[in-house]
C-alpha cells in the first residue's frame, strides 16, 4: 500500500498534504470540496463518496477501510479499544475496570477520566502521523467503549466491562464517560466513542454467536434500552456496536426493531453503526438467518449496519473482507443509495475527527507528547480508585491502627499486576500492587508475605536483573531481521532489557513480516521450581539448549513449563519468534512456592493481624476464554462462590486467632459467605487500576475513607437466580429480587456516619406528566469527614410491570464532622415512570414512596422517606 501511495498522482500528492499531521501547504486552487473546509460537513462526505468506484466502496466498509491513492486518501482502521484507558496500543493510564468505575457513584469524575483517555489517545494518534506511519488496528481515534449492556446475571464474564445492573446508573455513567470522550468542540470530535453492545446482550459467551434471545417487551424497554437511549439522546454518542446475539428471532445487526425502529426512527440515532467482529457472518453462518454472506451484508447494509468488523488483522487475499458488499452491490441485494448513505456517515466522522483537514485547524492535533501517562491522569486514576473501595464488613478493625507492628499479608493477588487491570487494559507505566500499596501505607510495621497458595499466581515480565546477555550487560541480546525465518544478517542488534513488547517499543523490522532472537543467560534469585513461558505468538523458548515452551497462537496469558533452577546459577536462553512489524511477546515467570499454605499459617501467627488479598481476576472471568478451573466456563462462572483454594487460606489464617481483613479483588459479585460471618472487615477493591495499591493501602490506614457502593447485588449463591440463559428480569437485580441477598445494590460502609432528615416534596399530590422536586438534608454524624453517596429510590403503586423500587437519582458529597448540605434532585416524568406489562413507558397513578439516603430503604443505610400521590395515568414521550 505504501508503494501505492509513492506512486499515486500529482493531484494526490498535493490532497495529502491536507492530511492532519502533515506540514501544512497553501491549498491549490484544484483542491477538491472534501478539502474545503468552509464547506458543512455532509457536503465534504458526500463529495468522496461520488467520487469513489464500486470496490473502493465496498472497501469502506470494513473496519480495515483501504487507502484511495488517487484521492489521498489514507487507510483508516476502525477497531480501537479505551474501556478504561487507551487500550491494546502500549502504555497509556489505567483506569479501573468500569465494574469499580460505576461503584464510584460520580459521573464527573468519569467524565474527567473519558477527556483524559481521549487525550492520551490523540497523543498516540499524532505520534504516528508526525512519523509519517499508517495508522493500523487501536491506533485510530474512534473507540469501541463503553459497554453500556445491563449485568443482570453475575455469572456473566464480561459483566466487568459494564457499569452493573442498574439501567439509571448505566445510563448516567455512560453518558458521562462518552462526553468526557468526544470533548466539546463544535467542529471536531476529541475522539468518538462507542456504545455497546446493542442492546439484549449479556452472556452466556458460549453461545453467543448462534443464540436468539427471547425477550419481553416489558423487559426491553425496563431493562435492555434505556441506557442506550441515554448515550444517544443525552450523550450524543456518535457509534454504536450491534450484538452477536439475535433478539426475539432476528440477529442483533438484523434487526428490524432495534435497528430501526427504535434506533433510528424512535431516537432519530445519526452516527454511524458497527458490528461486534465477525456479527455480520455469523448473520449468516451461526443464525443461519440469511443464506450467503452478501446476503448477510445487505440485510445489516439496509438497517445502518455502516462497519463490518471483519477481520483483526489484513487479510492476506485482498479484498476478502469486503467482497459480500462487493457481492451485494453486483447481484443487486442492496441499492447505491443505502451504501451511499453507510458511507457518507462514515467519511462525516473521519471528517469531525479531523482526518481531512491541516494540523493547524485541529486543536487536538496539538496535543503535547507529555500529557500521556500524565502526572494528573495518574493522579485521577488514584482518586478514581479510592472513590471505588467498597467497605463491606467493618467490626471496627479498619481503619488498621499505627499501633500494629507486624502485618501478615496474604492471598494469591496482592503481589500481581495483572489483576489490577482487568480487560481490555493498556499498559500501565507505574503500577501499585496491593503489596506496594500496603507496605507504603504502614512503612513503621513489619510487613510479611506470603501468597498461601499457588493458584491464580500468574507469571511476571522476567526483570533485567535476572537476564544478562553474552558480555554481561542486562537484560538480553535483541536480534531483528527483515524476513520471516533469521535469513541473512540482523537489521539491527541491541540490548533489551526486558522481552516485553508493546505497539511503544518500536522494533525495526519494516516488512510485513520479521523474526527476532534473544539469547543470553538466565540467573534465579532464589532456587526452586519457576513457571517460565511465553505470551504472544508464534514464538519458542529454549533454556540450556533444550526447548521448554512453544507458542503458536497468540494468547494473553503465558503457556509456561517447569524448570528447576538454582540459586546464582547461569542458565542459557534463547527465545525466537516470527511476527510482523512489531514483536507482541512477553518473556514471564513465576517462583512456585512449596507449602503455601503452611508458610502463611506461620506468617499469621508472628503477626498481630492478617490482611488476604483474594477474589478473582480477568484470568478467569472474561470474553469467550478457554478456562478448565472448577467454577469457571468459556468466561463464564458456573457458581457465585469464592475459589476453593482461596477460601481454604482464610479459614487457616483465621483460626490462628488473629484478625482477619479481607480484600476482595473481582469483577462481579462473589458470594463470600464465610467471610462475611468470621472476616473481622471485608474491603471489595475491584479490578482497581494502576493506582489501586495505593488505593488500597490508604483506605485499610483510614487516609482514604472508602464511599463507594455497590453497582451488583450480592447473592448468596446461584440457587437465588434463574437459569442464566433466561433474559426476563422476574428475579433479578435489586429491582425484581424477591429474596434476602448477602449485600444489597447501593451498599457500602464508611469510617464515619451519616444521618438523613425527612426529603421535602414540591408537591405531595401532582398530575401525571408533571415533575417533582426533592430537597433532602444530609449530615455527618461521626468523627471523620467523608464522602457520602446520596441515592433517591421511587417504590411505586402496585401496578403490573413496575419494580419493586428503582434508582432515579444520586449525587456525591463531601462532608466534614457536624457538616449538613441540603441536596436537590428535580424528577422528569421519565424518572417517575415505569414500564407496564405490554412495553409502555407511562407514569401511573397511585401512591408512591420516595427515599432518600445511603443505600436501599429497608437495608441498613440511613434513610429518610416520604409519599406522594399521581393523579391520573399519562405517557412518556420519546
Amino acid at each position: 500500500m505504501r508503494r501505492a501511495l509513492i506512486a499515486s498522482t500529482i493531484l494526490a500528492s498535493v490532497l495529502m498534504a491536507g492530511c492532519t499531521g502533515k506540514q501544512d501547504r497553501k491549498p491549490a486552487a484544484n483542491v477538491p470540496a472534501f478539502r474545503n473546509t468552509a464547506l458543512s460537513v455532509q457536503q465534504r462526505a458526500e463529495d468522496i463518496v461520488r467520487r469513489l468506484t464500486p470496490e473502493e466502496k465496498a472497501s469502506q466498509l470494513v473496519n480495515d477501510a483501504r487507502a484511495i491513492p488517487r484521492l489521498g486518501i489514507p487507510a483508516y482502521n476502525w477497531w480501537s479499544e479505551a474501556l478504561h484507558g487507551v487500550a491494546r496500543n502500549g502504555y497509556a493510564t489505567v483506569f479501573p475496570e468500569p465494574i469499580g468505575l460505576a461503584a464510584t457513584f460520580d459521573p464527573a469524575s468519569i467524565k474527567q477520566m473519558g477527556g483524559a483517555i481521549a487525550t492520551e489517545a490523540r497523543v498516540k494518534f499524532n505520534q504516528v502521523e508526525k512519523a509519517g506511519g499508517e495508522h493500523k488496528i487501536y491506533q485510530g481515534l474512534d473507540f469501541w467503549s463503553p459497554n453500556i449492556n445491563i449485568f443482570r446475571d453475575p455469572r456473566w464474564g464480561r459483566g466487568q466491562e459494564t457499569y452493573g445492573e442498574d439501567p439509571f446508573l448505566t445510563g448516567q455513567m455512560g453518558v458521562a464517560f462518552v462526553t468526557g470522550m468526544q470533548g466539546d468542540n463544535p467542529d471536531y470530535f476529541h475522539t468518538i466513542a462507542t456504545a455497546k453492545h446493542y442492546a439484549v446482550h449479556s452472556g452466556p459467551e458460549a453461545t453467543r454467536h448462534e443464540v436468539n434471545v427471547k425477550v419481553s417487551q416489558h423487559d426491553i424497554e425496563d431493562t435492555y434500552l434505556p441506557a442506550f437511549r441515554a448515550l444517544v439522546k443525552t450523550g450524543k454518542v456518535q457509534s454504536l456496536m450491534c450484538a452477536y446475539n439475535a433478539v426475539n428471532g432476528q440477529p442483533a445487526c438484523a434487526n428490524d426493531f432495534l435497528l430501526h425502529d427504535v434506533l433510528k426512527q424512535r431516537w432519530g440515532f445519526n452516527g454511524y453503526v458497527v458490528s461486534d467482529c465477525d456479527a455480520i457472518a455469523d448473520i449468516q453462518r451461526g443464525h443461519h438467518y440469511t443464506k450467503t454472506l452478501a446476503e448477510a451484508a445487505a440485510a445489516s447494509l439496509k438497517l445502518g449496519v455502516d462497519v463490518d468488523c471483519t477481520q483483526f488483522n489484513h487479510p492476506k487475499n485482498e479484498g476478502e473482507d469486503y467482497q459480500p458488499y462487493l457481492d451485494a452491490m453486483k447481484q443487486g441485494l442492496v441499492s447505491q443509495q443505502v451504501v451511499d448513505a453507510a458511507l457518507v456517515r462514515l467519511f462525516e466522522a473521519r471528517i469531525r475527527l479531523g482526518l481531512f483537514d491541516p494540523a493547524s485547524k485541529v486543536p487536538y492535533a496539538q496535543v503535547s507528547d507529555s500529557a500521556l501517562n500524565s502526572p494528573a491522569h495518574v493522579a485521577l486514576a488514584r482518586k478514581l480508585a479510592s472513590e471505588s473501595m467498597v467497605l463491606l464488613k467493618n467490626n471496627g478493625i479498619l481503619p488498621i491502627s499505627n499501633q500494629v507492628k507486624t502485618i501478615a499479608v496474604v492471598g494469591p493477588l496482592a503481589d500481581q499486576v495483572d489483576v489490577l487491570l482487568g480487560n481490555y487494559n493498556g499498559e500501565p507505566v507505574h503500577p501499585v500492587t496491593a503489596l506496594d500499596g500496603i507496605r507504603a501505607a504502614f512503612p513503621n510495621a513489619k510487613i510479611i508475605y506470603e501468597p498461601g497458595t499457588n493458584f491464580l499466581r500468574t507469571t511476571v515480565p522476567v526483570p533485567a536483573s535476572a537476564l544478562s546477555g553474552p558480555d554481561g550487560q542486562p537484560g538480553l541480546q535483541g536480534e531483528y531481521w527483515d524476513n520471516g525465518d533469521f535469513k541473512g544478517a540482523p537489521v539491527v542488534t541491541r540490548q533489551d532489557k526486558e522481552v516485553k513488547f508493546n505497539r511503544d517499543m518500536k522494533p525495526v523490522i519494516k516488512g510485513e513480516t520479521g523474526s527476532a532472537r534473544w539469547t543470553g543467560f538466565i540467573t534465579a534469585p532464589a532456587t526452586g521450581d519457576y513457571d517460565i513461558g511465553l505470551s504472544g505468538g508464534n514464538a519458542k523458548l529454549w533454556i540450556d539448549g533444550k526447548q521448554v515452551v512453544a507458542v503458536t497462537d497468540s494468547v494473553k496469558t503465558p503457556k509456561t513449563a517447569s524448570v528447576h533452577m538454582d540459586a546464582g546459577k547461569r542458565y542459557s536462553i534463547r527465545v525466537e519468534q516470527v511476527t510482523g512489524k512489531t514483536p507482541v511477546i512477553r518473556l514471564a515467570w513465576n517462583r512456585v512456592v512449596e507449602q503455601p499454605l503452611q508458610r502463611a499459617v506461620a506468617a499469621a501467627r508472628k503477626a498481630d493481624m492478617v490482611i488476604a488479598v483474594a477474589g478473582i481476576s480477568s484470568a478467569l472471568e472474561g470474553e469467550e476464554m478457554n478456562v478448565d478451573v472448577p467454577g469457571f466456563s468459556g468466561g463464564d462462572r458456573t457458581n457465585l462462590k469464592m475459589p476453593a483454594q482461596e477460601e481454604d487460606l482464610l479459614k487457616a489464617v483465621k483460626a490462628t486467632g488473629k484478625p482477619l481483613a479481607l480484600v476482595l479483588m473481582n469483577g462481579s459479585a462473589l458470594a463470600v459467605n464465610w467471610a462475611a460471618k468470621n472476616a473481622d472487615a471485608i474491603l471489595d477493591a475491584w479490578y482497581p487500576g494502576e493506582q489501586g495499591g495505593t488505593a488500597i493501602g490508604q483506605t485499610l490506614s483510614g487516609v482514604n475513607n472508602p464511599s463507594g457502593r455497590l453497582p451488583v447485588t450480592f447473592y448468596t449463591s446461584v440457587a437465588q437466580l434463574p437459569p442464566f440463559d433466561d433474559y426476563s428480569m422476574k428475579n433479578r437485580t435489586y429491582r425484581y429480587f424477591t429474596g434476602k441477598p448477602l449485600y444489597p445494590f447501593g451498599y457500602g460502609l464508611s469510617y464515619t456516619q451519616f444521618a438523613y432528615d425527612k426529603p421535602v416534596l414540591s408537591a405531595s399530590t401532582l398530575q401525571a406528566g408533571k415533575p417533582l422536586g426533592v430537597d433532602a438534608v444530609v449530615r455527618n454524624t461521626g468523627k471523620r469527614a467523608g464522602d457520602e453517596i446520596v441515592q433517591l429510590y421511587i417504590s411505586f403503586p402496585k401496578v403490573p410491570g413496575a419494580p419493586i423500587r428503582a434508582l432515579r437519582g444520586f449525587t456525591r458529597v463531601h462532608l466534614n464532622p457536624g457538616e449538613s448540605r441540603k441536596v436537590h434532585f428535580d424528577l422528569t416524568p421519565r424518572d417517575l415512570s415505569s414500564v407496564t406489562e405490554a412495553g409502555k413507558r407511562v407514569v401511573a397513578g397511585g401512591a408512591y414512596t420516595l427515599s432518600v439516603g445511603g443505600g436501599q430503604p429497608g437495608t441498613d443505610a440511613p434513610t429518610a422517606s416520604a409519599a406522594f400521590t399521581i393523579d391520573g395515568t399519562a405517557p412518556v414521550a420519546e
